[in-house]
C-alpha cells in the first residue's frame, strides 16, 4: 500500500513539475511576443507620435496646421538602418519631430507619385505642408537623390525641419488677410 501511495505522490509531483514548466514556457513565449511587437516608431523615435498611414498624416497635417514629415525606408536596408540610428539619436530632430510635425515613417511605397518626385529610392525624407503640397524646395544635399540624407547630415536635416516650420509660418502670415 505504501509503495502505491509513494508512486501516486511521485506521479502527482511529476504532473505538477510538467505544469510548472509549461507555465514558464508560456510566460517566456508571451514576453518574447511582447518584445517583438512593432510600434509605429519602428525605432525612429519612441517618444514621437507617429501616424499609421499617409492619408492619416495628410488629415492630421490639415487639422493641426503642422507640416507632415515622411520618412521612406526599408527595415533591412543598411542605409535606412544607419539613418534611423542617427535620426533617433539627434536630440534637436527628436524634439522638433515630437512638437512641430506630423510624423510618418513608411516601409511601403504610397500610390501618390508626388512622394517620389525624383524616384523611388530609400531612404528619403519629404515634407508636405498643411495645404497638402509636397515641398520640393526642401531637399537634401545630393543632386542625384534630392530627398535623401546620410547619417552625417542630421544637422542639415534639422535645418530643413526649421525651414519647413519657418516657411509654413511665413506663408500663413502672408495670407492672414484672407
Amino acid at each position: 500500500m505504501s509503495s502505491h501511495i509513494a508512486h501516486t505522490i511521485i506521479m502527482q509531483h511529476g504532473i505538477v513539475c510538467v505544469l510548472l514548466l509549461f507555465l514558464v514556457f508560456c510566460d517566456v513565449s508571451t514576453q518574447r511576443k511582447k518584445k517583438t511587437v512593432q510600434t509605429l516608431s519602428r525605432g525612429w523615435g519612441d517618444d514621437i507620435t507617429w501616424v499609421q498611414t499617409y492619408e492619416e498624416g495628410l488629415s492630421k497635417a490639415v487639422d493641426s496646421n503642422k507640416p507632415l514629415m515622411i520618412i521612406h525606408h526599408i527595415e533591412d536596408c543598411p542605409h535606412s538602418k544607419a539613418l534611423k540610428k542617427a535620426f533617433s539619436e539627434h536630440q534637436s530632430i527628436q524634439r522638433m519631430a515630437k512638437a512641430d510635425f506630423v510624423m510618418l515613417n513608411l516601409v511601403h511605397e504610397t500610390t501618390d507619385a508626388n512622394l517620389a518626385p525624383d524616384g523611388f529610392y530609400v531612404p528619403r525624407i519629404l515634407f508636405v505642408d498643411p495645404t497638402l503640397t509636397v515641398r520640393a524646395d526642401i531637399v537634401g544635399k545630393y543632386a542625384n537623390r534630392m530627398y535623401t540624407y546620410e547619417p552625417n547630415d542630421m544637422d542639415f536635416l534639422a535645418e530643413n525641419m526649421m525651414k519647413a516650420k519657418i516657411l509654413l509660418k511665413e506663408e500663413h502670415e502672408d495670407h492672414s488677410d484672407l
